[in-house]
C-alpha cells in the first residue's frame, strides 16, 4: 500500500474515532439537556399552577382550597401543550382532575415530597388507569407545597416522553448532519495534507535515487520545521559529503596514477641499469677493472628500489596506526646535529650550508628512531629544493613541548601546494624526480602521520622565491598523555 493511502487511512480512522466519540457525546449530552430543560419547565408550570389556584381562607383557621374555575382554565392551555397534571392532597387523595384518570403516587414518592424534596421521573412504559384506558409513558415532576411548614399539596405534572423524544430526535438528527459534513471536509483536508506529505517524500525518494546514481550536486530546497525538514536539511549535508569524498577520492586517483607513473618511471630506470649489468657479467662484456664499479652501481640502483617500497609500507603502517612507538625521553639537540652530520655532503652538494640553533640540552619526549625519520626527511626536503642557500634547523621549548623548525632559502611554495604537501603522493616540482632523496612524493605524509602519531603537530609557511619553514610541535609526556585522554 503506498503511503498516501497509509496516512489517507490513518487520517481516517483518527478522524472517524473522533467524530464517533463527540457524536456519542453530544447525543448524551443533547438528551441530558432536553430532559433537564424540560423538567425545568413543568417545575415553572406547576408554580404558575398553584399561584392562579390555591386560596387560603385565614377566617377557618387559614384553610387551604383550590380554585377550581382557574384550575379548569390552565387545565385547558396546557393541554394545547400536551401537559398534564393532577393535584394531590396530603392524604394521597385527588383534588383535581375527578374524572378517574389521575396516576397514583408511590409511597416512596411520598416520602421525598414529604421532605420538601422535587421528584422528578420518567415513566417508560404505558400503563392502565382505573377507567381502563392507557395513558402513554411520560416524563414527571413531582412537587410538594408547603405552607407555614405544613404540606397542603403535591402536584404531578407531566408531558409525553414521546414528545420529549421527537425533539431530541431532532437535535441528533442536526447534529448527526453536521458532523457528516465535517468528515467530509476534513477527509479532503486530510488528503491534501497527505498529498504534500507524499510529495515532499517523492521529492526526497527521487534525489536520493540522483545520487545513488552518482549524482552528488543535487540538493533540495529545505521547508518546514518537521521531521521532513530535518530530513531534508541531513540528506543535504549527506550529500555534501558525498561530494566532497568524492572529490578527495578523484584527486587521490589522479595522484595514484601519478605516483605509478613516476615510480614506473623510477623503478624502470634503475632496472634497466641492473639488467645491462648482468648482462654483460653473463656475456663478459664488462672489463674486469670495472666490475667493482658496476656492482656498487647495481647494489646503489638496489637500494633506491627498496627504498621506494619501504615508503609505502611505512606509510601504511603508519596510516593505520600499526607501528607501535617507543617514546621517552632524550637530547633532541644531539639528534639534530647527528642529523646534521650526515647530511652535510648532501648540501654541499648543492651549495648549501646547514645551520643548528638549539640549546646544548633540549628534552624531547619521542620515539628516538622516528624523530630522525622526521627530522632527516625534513632537512632533505629543504637541501632538495635549495641551491646555494641556507638550510636552518632550530630546536626550542615551549609549553610543555619541543618545537622543531627547519627553515630554508630555496624556491618556496604557492598557496594551493602549500594546502597539499602532505598529501600522499604529492610533489611540489613534479621535474625533481631524480636523486637520492623524494623519489616518491610520500616522505612528507609520512613525516605528517607520524607527528600526528606522537599527538603533535606539524605546519608549513611559505612564499615563492623566499624559501620555506616546516614547524613541528612534540608535546611532554603530560601533555601527550591529557591529549590521549581528551580523544
Amino acid at each position: 500500500m503506498k503511503m498516501i493511502y497509509q496516512q489517507l487511512l490513518g487520517f481516517f480512522l483518527v478522524i472517524a474515532f473522533t467524530i464517533l466519540l463527540l457524536g456519542f457525546s453530544f447525543g448524551r449530552m443533547s438528551k441530558t439537556f432536553v430532559y433537564d430543560t424540560t423538567w425545568g419547565n413543568l417545575e415553572k408550570y406547576s408554580d404558575s399552577l398553584i399561584q392562579q389556584s390555591l386560596t387560603i381562607n385565614s377566617k377557618k383557621s387559614a384553610k387551604v382550597t383550590f380554585d377550581e374555575e382557574k384550575l379548569k382554565n390552565s387545565e385547558a392551555l396546557l393541554e394545547n401543550q400536551a401537559v398534564h397534571f393532577t393535584v394531590f392532597s396530603p392524604k394521597d387523595q385527588v383534588i383535581y382532575p375527578n374524572n378517574g384518570v389521575a396516576p397514583k403516587i408511590t409511597k416512596t414518592d411520598w416520602q421525598h415530597l414529604r421532605k420538601n424534596q422535587i421528584v422528578r421521573k420518567v415513566n417508560n412504559k404505558n400503563f392502565k388507569l382505573k377507567n381502563g384506558k392507557t395513558r402513554p409513558a411520560m416524563i414527571e415532576v413531582l412537587k410538594p407545597y408547603y405552607y407555614k411548614k405544613k404540606l397542603v399539596a403535591a402536584v404531578t405534572v407531566g408531558a409525553f416522553i414521546s414528545d420529549v423524544n421527537s425533539n431530541v430526535d431532532r437535535i441528533n438528527r442536526d447534529l448527526l448532519k453536521a458532523l457528516f459534513i465535517a468528515l467530509i471536509i476534513s477527509m479532503f483536508v486530510s488528503y491534501f495534507i497527505a498529498r504534500r506529505l507524499n510529495r515532499r517524500i517523492s521529492k526526497l525518494r527521487n534525489a536520493a535515487n540522483q545520487v545513488s546514481n552518482g549524482n552528488y550536486q543535487i540538493r533540495l530546497k529545505p521547508g518546514g520545521k518537521d521531521e521532513i525538514g530535518e530530513l531534508i536539511v541531513d540528506f543535504n549535508h549527506m550529500t555534501e559529503s558525498l561530494q566532497q569524498a568524492n572529490n578527495e577520492i578523484q584527486r587521490q586517483e589522479e595522484r595514484r596514477q601519478e605516483f605509478l607513473a613516476n615510480a614506473a618511471h623510477e623503478m624502470r630506470t634503475p632496472l634497466t641499469t641492473i639488467s645491462g649489468i648482468l648482462e654483460g657479467i653473463k656475456y663478459d662484456v664488462i672489463p674486469q677493472e670495472s666490475r667493482a664499479k658496476s656492482i656498487d652501481l647495481m647494489s646503489s640502483e638496489t637500494q633506491r628500489l627498496i627504498r621506494l617500497v619501504n615508503e609505502n609500507l611505512d606509510y601504511e603502517k603508519i596510516r593505520s596506526n600499526s607501528i607501535q612507538l617507543d617514546k621517552r625521553h632524550f637530547n633532541a639537540t644531539k639528534v639534530l646535529a647527528n642529523v646534521i652530520d650526515q647530511l652535510t655532503s648532501k648540501a654541499e652538494e648543492s651549495g648549501d650550508e646547514l645551520v643548528l640553533n638549539a640549546p646544548k640540552d633540549l628534552t624531547i619526549y619521542a620515539d628516538y628512531d622516528r624523530f630522525v625519520q622526521i627530522v632527516f626527511n625534513i632537512v632533505t626536503n629543504g637541501i632538495q629544493f635549495t641551491n646555494n642557500g641556507t638550510i636552518t634547523i632550530t630546536g626550542e621549548r615551549g609549553y610543555n613541548e619541543t618545537i622543531i623548525k627547519v627553515a630554508d632559502t630555496g624556491i618556496g611554495m604557492s598557496s594551493d601546494q602549500q594546502k597539499n604537501i602532505f598529501e600522499r603522493y604529492y610533489k611540489a616540482d613534479a621535474s625533481r624526480r631524480t636523486g637520492k632523496y623524494g623519489e616518491s612524493g610520500l616522505g612528507l605524509a609520512i613525516i605528517h602521520q607520524l607527528v600526528k602519531s606522537h599527538g603533535g603537530k606539524i605546519s608549513v609557511s611559505s612564499e615563492l622565491g623566499k624559501g620555506t619553514t616546516f614547524t613541528v610541535i612534540i608535546p611532554d609526556a603530560t601533555a601527550a598523555e591529557k591529549d590521549k585522554d581528551r580523544h
